[in-house]
């Protein structure tokens, strides 16, 4: 059975000027396997670039705001790796070395 992942839009801050230009997003992915859950937050910078097609603020959707996060450098697969990691490490939990008392050590 393979993960399935959600990713949610936390926050997005904007600069007055292009009025409403979003220059960061703020994001949480999880992910599942049925049983275990993960999540890792994110951040995607922007940077303003003249010749960008700006879309007004209000007209933004989920789904444009999530095609410029995938199409970052922050692609969405990276992160959906760490979130296979993590639920891997649920259901095979990695082994932790314990500091074991010296053998001829005197009790």
């Amino acid at each position: 059975m393979s993960n399935t992942y959600t990713t949610t839009i936390n926050a997005m801050y904007t600069i007055p000027s292009p009025p409403g230009y979003v220059v960061n997003v703020l994001f949480t992915v999880s992910g599942t396997d049925g049983t275990h859950t993960a999540k890792i937050a994110g951040n995607c910078p922007f940077t303003f670039a003249n010749d960008k097609v700006i879309t007004p603020y209000a007209q933004l959707t989920q789904q444009i705001v999530l095609g410029w996060i995938n199409g970052a450098t922050n692609n969405l697969a990276n992160y959906y790796a760490n979130i296979d990691g993590q639920i891997a490490s649920m259901v095979t939990p990695p082994v932790i070395p314990s500091n074991t008392p010296l053998p001829w050590a005197a009790s």
